[in-house]
């Protein structure tokens, strides 16, 4: 039996003991209440952050991005994977995308030799940098629309850049237009190489600013005698013109031609003016046609047509017919470039985009380039024949296609609806394999003669058997 002295001792350490857990358990308990307290401090936080974020408009893809006025865009991510850097400007910079990077700072400072000399003729008219600055401020915001990014500069930043890209282009159209003399020894025309990366930089999707600032700017720096000289749209397509080499009489057609952006002017000078072949009623096709090797050999032919834009093309008895294209570096930037704005673009025009889907639709391997080539439909200064088919595929890649709606429709259609045609196939088929060389046609004529020869020799054999005796 226990005593009472280690009994009182067993009570002092249960009452001990007792206090010590009502401590931690009162200390425990506000924790917990403190732990309660940060989170709901860390929601409420968290909760105004979401509704900041919820009230702040897109930067990166603009509301107005979705609107028919804007347009000039980001390259999406999946077409620039595809094409690498054919959307970006090698040597100058138009517009705030590629502005201030190092490798454009060359031609940036000519930018500002240009615009000395574009105001310098401005004195005859009285006019100053601050006459344009004044004109084209009201454009601003219709301007910031245009882009689908959220442009991070100041009302003064942007409106230098315009008065400073836009005069350059326009005194760079009238110098190479022959209006105004070019400095002696000015290096922008001196060194050869730089004029045809202009042609190109000047007609990338990213490089651009909006053509109603250019139209404002070189309507106000028209000269008194120059009223009735060449439209901004005439004087562009001629510049464009020495890579691209079309007829003056195809050019003066387009004097007054609409379109957002120096890119769209010259897309939209390849697309037809024919209203008969823009809204022709369209057939919808259960399929897209075969590569050209297969097509030969169903005996449809692809033969050149004449005509003011390699996107008319049309399919009559077998007949496939294109205008010739040349495929350089200025068409391959060009076209892919092209076919990123319809992307981009909120239009139901998408000739370029048919285009190029038709194009990847005919070639497979370097066999079909090189028959397109010897059929004179491509006149090719891109590269070997395996390069040419290759880019032709890559530029059809990640691009959406509605083939009942395309303007090549028609073609599709009546091209798949000739090529089921099985007595097509097997009379091509036969010709193809008997008469597509003078040595298999010899080979074949030959097996034709044996054939006959041995058909008359079993005749005669047979006969001298059973041929009736006259005796």
């Amino acid at each position: 039996m226990d005593s009472p002295d280690s009994y009182q001792n067993s009570r002092e350490i249960g009452n001990s003991f007792k206090s010590l857990i009502t401590r931690m358990g009162s200390s425990a308990a506000d924790g917990e209440t403190n732990y309660v307290i940060n989170i709901m401090e860390v929601n409420e936080d968290r909760l105004a952050s979401m509704h900041q974020k919820i009230s702040e408009p897109p930067r990166l893809l603009t509301m107005a991005a979705g609107r028919s006025s804007c347009c000039i865009f980001r390259v999406p991510e999946s077409l620039v994977d595809v094409n690498g850097k054919a959307y970006q400007p090698r040597i100058v910079s138009i517009g705030p995308y590629h502005r201030g990077k190092p490798q454009l700072r060359m031609i940036e400072e000519h930018k500002w030799r240009y615009l000395g000399f574009f105001l310098q003729r401005m004195k005859e008219k009285g006019l100053g940098l601050e006459d344009f600055f004044k004109a084209i401020q009201p454009l601003e915001m219709k301007a910031r629309e245009c882009y689908s990014e959220t442009i991070q500069l100041s009302s003064d930043e942007f409106l230098e850049m315009m008065v400073l890209d836009g005069c350059f282009i326009i005194e760079l159209f009238r110098k190479v237009g022959n209006l105004e003399p070019f400095e002696p020894d000015d290096p922008i025309v001196s060194m050869l190489w730089i004029l045809p990366f202009f042609y190109r930089d000047f007609l990338r999707l990213e490089n651009q600013i909006p053509f109603f600032l250019l139209e404002c700017l070189f309507d106000l720096s028209k000269m008194p005698g120059e009223k009735s000289g060449p439209s901004l749209s005439k004087l562009a397509l001629e510049f464009f013109n020495n890579a691209v080499q079309r007829p003056d009489e195809v050019i003066s057609k387009y004097r007054d031609l609409k379109c957002h952006h120096l890119l769209d002017l010259v897309r939209a000078s390849f697309i037809p003016s024919d209203q008969n072949f823009e809204q022709r009623e369209f057939c919808a096709p259960t399929r897209m046609i075969h590569s050209v090797s297969k097509l030969r050999r169903a005996g449809i032919k692809l033969y050149p047509r004449k005509a003011d834009s390699f996107l008319v093309i049309t399919f009559r008895r077998g007949v496939i017919e294109m205008p010739p294209i040349t495929i350089d570096d200025f068409m391959s930037s060009l076209l892919l470039n092209c076919v990123a704005f319809e992307q981009c673009h909120r239009s139901r025009i998408k000739h370029f985009t048919d285009y190029a889907t038709l194009l990847d639709c005919l070639v497979n391997t370097y066999k079909d380039v090189e028959y397109l080539c010897q059929s004179n439909v491509f006149e090719n200064y891109f590269g070997t024949e395996g390069e040419v088919a290759r880019f032709i595929n890559d530029m059809g890649k990640d691009t959406a296609f509605d083939i009942n709606n395309c303007y090549l429709s028609k073609l599709f259609s009546d091209v798949h609806q000739y090529y089921r045609s099985s007595w097509h196939v097997q009379w091509a088929s036969f010709k193809h394999t008997y008469f597509e060389t003078p040595w298999s046609f010899i080979s074949a004529l030959a097996a034709l003669i044996l054939l006959l020869l041995t058909i008359a020799q079993t005749f005669y054999t047979i006969y001298a058997v059973y041929k009736p005796d006259k005796s």
